[in-house]
């Protein structure tokens, strides 16, 4: 029985493709461009080649921040994972409470990235902040505005704050998918806590904490707006990431062929890392 295939439904998608290609393809192409020129204005270009790209990769400058990038990312997912399965298994699984526990979650998760970044900076400041006048009331010597490492703990702490619930919430997720005959069965076994959690919990998570961390990695590898607000980027450039210092090479010195190249880097390694991260982590679940 020959089938015929229906090709109406591509009308329906155009829209769609020609959006994405919009919002997606066109700007992407218009960076590439300015990253392999230079201009003065004037909608006049003169051919670079690859000078920016070797300036930017030779540039001590992107190389600390991309430092700093990586430090703070490592952190936050040394934190927010473990931290987000721990809350995830404490939280109740039927009655009146699972509805508050998850509208508790979600709650960081409504509030925009701006006010997150506000709210902490009112929050940490050393004079009228709760944060600051508690730790200095105390006798600890606490400005983030000044010091480098009050500064990164602040950041990193706002970040914890904010975007743990993303993992809890993913965590009970797979949680709750698991059947109750597992743990019946455990229990006859006389299995302990950690068992259960070594050989049922934890291989029922993977796939849901493999997209938290890829997502977590993305989210906090491309950090701006919350540290912008905290402390733009100080003090010095100690909070100083690779998106702030995009943002300052494009708007602040206006070297839109250096901004545009380093741009490029910058989602290269991202997909590259990503990439990786995701390969390794379905090549031992498989396992």
């Amino acid at each position: 029985m020959n089938k015929t295939l229906n090709q109406k439904a591509w009308w329906l998608v155009a829209p769609v493709l020609l959006l994405v290609a919009f919002n997606a393809f066109i700007p992407l192409m218009t960076v590439v461009n300015y990253a392999f020129q230079e201009t003065f204005g004037n909608n006049v270009f003169f051919w670079e080649g690859t000078t920016w790209f070797e300036q930017v990769l030779r540039s001590e400058r992107f190389h600390d921040a991309f430092q700093r990038q990586l430090m703070f990312t490592g952190m936050i997912l040394a934190i927010e994972v473990p931290l987000g399965i721990g809350v995830a298994l404490t939280m109740p699984r039927k009655g009146p409470w699972v509805s508050v526990c998850l509208v508790l979650m979600a709650l960081p998760l409504l509030i925009p990235w701006n006010v997150v970044g506000a709210m902490w900076n009112i929050f940490a400041l050393p004079d009228i902040g709760l944060l600051g006048y508690t730790l200095n009331s105390m006798g600890i010597d606490y400005n983030f505005t000044r010091q480098p490492v009050a500064a990164w703990l602040t950041t990193v702490l706002m970040d914890v704050w904010h975007w743990t619930s993303l993992i809890v919430l993913l965590c009970y997720a797979g949680l709750s998918s698991i059947p109750d005959d597992y743990y019946q069965a455990a229990n006859i076994d006389g299995a302990s806590r950690w068992a259960i959690f070594r050989y049922i919990q934890l291989p029922k998570m993977k796939r849901v904490l493999t997209i938290a961390i890829l997502l977590r990695f993305m989210d906090s590898f491309m950090i701006y707006t919350e540290p912008f607000v905290l402390t733009g980027g100080g003090p010095g450039n100690t909070t100083t990431f690779l998106s702030i210092d995009l943002v300052k090479i494009a708007l602040g010195q206006f070297d839109l062929g250096p901004a545009a190249a380093m741009s490029l880097v910058y989602f290269l390694v991202v997909l590259l890392i990503c990439w990786v991260f995701y390969t390794l982590m379905m090549r031992n679940e498989e396992q």
